[in-house]
C-alpha cells in the first residue's frame, strides 16, 4: 500500500489560522516537504513539530518530485507545505501532485489559508466568478499577452505582486484595463492589513509617493456587460447602415431580420432603420 500526500495549507501571517487538524497531520507524517526549510522551521518550532523535513521547490521539483513520489509508493505519508498558504497555488505544488496521480498516490487536502480568496471576500467587488492569475509572467512577451486577455475578461481578476514592482503593474494594468475599480490588499490576518479600495488610475497616483510595504493581492473589477454593450454599439457606428445591413445579408439573413438585428446592435429602433434605408 503506497502512503498518502498531504496538501497542508499554513497560515499567510496569524498564526492563529493555523488548523488542528494541520498540526496532527504534521506531526504524525513521516516527512515534511518544505518550499523554503529555513521558513517554515519557525512554524514547525512554534507548534512542537519534530517531523525530519526536507526542501521542495521550484529548482528542484522535478528531481525531488520523483524522491518524493518513490517514498509516497513504499508506504510512508508525505505533509507539503508552502511558505504561507495553500500548496499547489501558484507554488511548485502542484507538479509533485500530477506526478502523484501518474503514479497512483492517493492525495488529498488538508484545507486552511489562501490569500486569494481572503483579499477576494474583503475586496468589496463581486466574488460569485472570479479569476485568478496569480504573479503576472516577467517574459515582457508572455506578460503581455496575459493583460490582452484580461483586458476583456468579464470575472473579477485576482493578482498577486510584490512591493517592488507594485507600481509598474498598475501602470500596466491601466494602459490595458483603462480606469477599473481595484482593491490592493495588504498584509493580509497580520496587525497591518489593509484594503485599499480605489481605481488603477487613483492607485497607481498613491503608490508613486507612497512607498508600497508587504506581498499584496490585487483584486480589480472585471468589464461590465455594460461596457461590451457600449463598445460593441461603437464599433457598429462606424459603419453606415447600408454597410451593416450587408454584413448580415451576407449571412443569408433576409431583410427583415437583418434589419432587426441592425437595430439591436446600435440600439435604436427597427423603425429608425427602416427610416434611414428610406
Amino acid at each position: 500500500m503506497s502512503g498518502t500526500l498531504y496538501l497542508c495549507a499554513t497560515p499567510i501571517g496569524n498564526l492563529e489560522d493555523m488548523t488542528f487538524r494541520a498540526v496532527r497531520i504534521l506531526k504524525e507524517a513521516d516527512l515534511i516537504a518544505a518550499e523554503d526549510t529555513r521558513n517554515s522551521i519557525k512554524l514547525l518550532n512554534h507548534f512542537e513539530i519534530k517531523t525530519p523535513m526536507t526542501s521542495y521547490h521550484e529548482y528542484n521539483k522535478i528531481e525531488k518530485g520523483r524522491k518524493l513520489v518513490e517514498r509516497l509508493l513504499s508506504g510512508e505519508n508525505i505533509a507539503l507545505i508552502t511558505d504561507a498558504g495553500t500548496p499547489g497555488i501558484s507554488d511548485p505544488g502542484e507538479e509533485l501532485v500530477r506526478m502523484c496521480h501518474e503514479s497512483n498516490v492517493t492525495v488529498t487536502a488538508v484545507p486552511g489559508a489562501a490569500a486569494c480568496i481572503t483579499a477576494l471576500t474583503i475586496s468589496g467587488l463581486p466574488t460569485r466568478r472570479f479569476a485568478f492569475e496569480a504573479f503576472l509572467p516577467t517574459d515582457k512577451k508572455e506578460r503581455q499577452s496575459i493583460l490582452d486577455g484580461l483586458k476583456e475578461e468579464t470575472r473579477t481578476i485576482i493578482l498577486y505582486e510584490a512591493p517592488h514592482r507594485l507600481l509598474k503593474t498598475l501602470q500596466l494594468l491601466y494602459n490595458v484595463l483603462g480606469n477599473r475599480k481595484v482593491s490592493v490588499c495588504r498584509e493580509l490576518t497580520k496587525k497591518h492589513e489593509t484594503v485599499f479600495q480605489t481605481t488603477l488610475e487613483e492607485a497607481e497616483a498613491y503608490y508613486e509617493v507612497n512607498e508600497p510595504k508587504g506581498e499584496c493581492v490585487l483584486v480589480i473589477e472585471g468589464k461590465s456587460f455594460q461596457q461590451i454593450k457600449e463598445e460593441e454599439t461603437a464599433r457598429w457606428a462606424e459603419l453606415t447602415i447600408e454597410e451593416h445591413m450587408q454584413h448580415y445579408l451576407a449571412q443569408d439573413m433576409n431583410k427583415k431580420d437583418a434589419m432587426k438585428q441592425v437595430a439591436k446592435d446600435r440600439g435604436v429602433s427597427k423603425r429608425d432603420i427602416y427610416q434611414a434605408l428610406l
